[in-house]
C-alpha cells in the first residue's frame, strides 16, 4: 500500500514538474510571438511612411527645379504694344489701340508729341513724315488744326484708312482702363523742345486719373523734370547707343527713377546682373527691356 501511493507522489510530482517546464517554454513561445507581431508593426509602418515621404522629398525637388527655370511665370513679362498693333491699323490711332485691346495686351506704350500751340498727340515725327509724305515734318510746327487736317485729308491714300491722330487726353481715356500699364514715350523736339513739357504731360495724366501711367524719355532733362514735378507718376530712362560716340549711355544714371528701359541689342547676362542687383538696393526699380 505504501508502495503504491510512493509511486503514485512520484507520478504526480513528474506531472508537476513537467507542466512548470511546459509553463516557460509557452511564455516562451508568447514572446516571441509578440516580437514577431511587433516587428511586423513595425515594418508595416515603414512601408507606410516610405511612399508619402519620398512623394513629398520628390515634389520639393520638382518645385526647386520649376523655379529655378520656370520662375519668371511667376512675374510673367508685360507685353506691350508700341502704338497699339499696327499690323492692321495706322500706329497710335483708335484703331490700333483697339485692335491692341481686343488681342489682350498687357500694355500699351503711346508717343507723346506736342505741336507748336502747345496740344499733346500721339504721334511720332516719323509717322507724322509717313502721312505727309514730307521727311523734314516735325509735330513741333505744326499747329492743332494742321494736323487734324492733315489726317483727314490724306486718309484715302494711305494704305490704312483711319489716320486721325487723337490727342493724349483722348488715348488715355480710351485705353487706360483696359490695360495694366500705360507707357507715355515723350519725345522731345523743335522748336519748345523740353520747355513745359513735364507740366504738360502730367496735366493730362491728372486730368485723365491715369494712375497707370509711366513716363520715360530719352532725355534724362525731362525725365528728371517729371520726378521733380510729381511724387505719384512713375518715370523711366532710357539705355541706349549713343551715336555720336557708339557706346552705350549710362546704366545706373538718375535717382528716383522707377523703371530702366534698354534698348535691346545692349542687354546681356551682366547688364541684366546689375540691374538685378540695383533693383535690390533702389526700392521700387523695375527693369524693362
Amino acid at each position: 500500500m505504501v508502495s503504491v501511493i510512493s509511486r503514485w507522489d512520484r507520478q504526480q510530482r513528474q506531472l508537476r514538474l513537467q507542466r512548470h517546464a511546459l509553463f516557460p517554454r509557452k511564455l516562451g513561445l508568447s514572446s516571441s510571438r509578440r516580437k514577431l507581431f511587433r516587428s511586423l508593426l513595425i515594418t508595416l509602418a515603414i512601408i507606410a511612411i516610405l511612399p508619402p515621404l519620398y512623394f513629398h522629398f520628390s515634389l520639393r525637388r520638382f518645385h526647386q527645379i520649376q523655379l529655378r527655370n520656370c520662375g519668371w511665370m511667376r512675374s510673367p513679362p508685360l507685353v506691350c504694344a508700341h502704338g497699339g498693333d499696327s499690323t492692321k491699323a495706322f500706329p497710335n490711332t483708335m484703331n490700333a489701340y483697339n485692335n491692341a485691346l481686343s488681342s489682350g495686351v498687357d500694355c500699351i506704350e503711346i508717343d507723346v508729341s506736342r505741336s507748336s500751340d502747345g496740344v499733346l498727340f500721339a504721334l511720332h515725327d516719323r509717322d507724322l513724315q509717313r502721312i505727309s509724305g514730307n521727311s523734314t515734318s516735325r509735330v513741333g510746327y505744326l499747329t492743332i488744326k494742321e494736323i487734324a487736317d492733315l489726317g483727314s485729308s490724306l486718309q484715302h491714300s494711305l494704305e490704312f484708312h483711319d489716320v486721325n491722330i487723337p490727342t493724349i487726353e483722348d488715348a488715355l481715356k480710351f485705353v487706360s482702363g483696359s490695360v495694366r500699364q500705360v507707357i507715355l514715350d515723350a519725345k522731345v523736339g523743335p522748336p519748345l523742345f523740353e520747355k513745359g513739357l513735364a507740366k504738360d504731360i502730367l496735366s493730362v495724366v491728372k486730368r485723365t486719373k491715369c494712375r497707370n501711367c509711366l513716363v520715360w524719355a530719352k532725355s534724362d532733362s525731362l525725365a528728371r523734370d517729371v520726378i521733380k514735378l510729381s511724387g505719384d507718376t512713375m518715370v523711366g530712362y532710357i539705355v541706349m547707343m549713343d551715336p555720336s560716340t557708339g557706346t552705350r549711355t549710362k546704366l545706373l544714371r538718375m535717382r528716383g527713377a522707377a523703371v530702366v528701359a534698354v534698348y535691346h541689342p545692349l542687354i546681356d547676362e551682366e547688364l541684366v546682373r546689375i540691374l538685378h542687383g540695383y533693383e535690390e538696393e533702389e526700392e521700387g526699380l523695375c527693369l524693362d527691356c
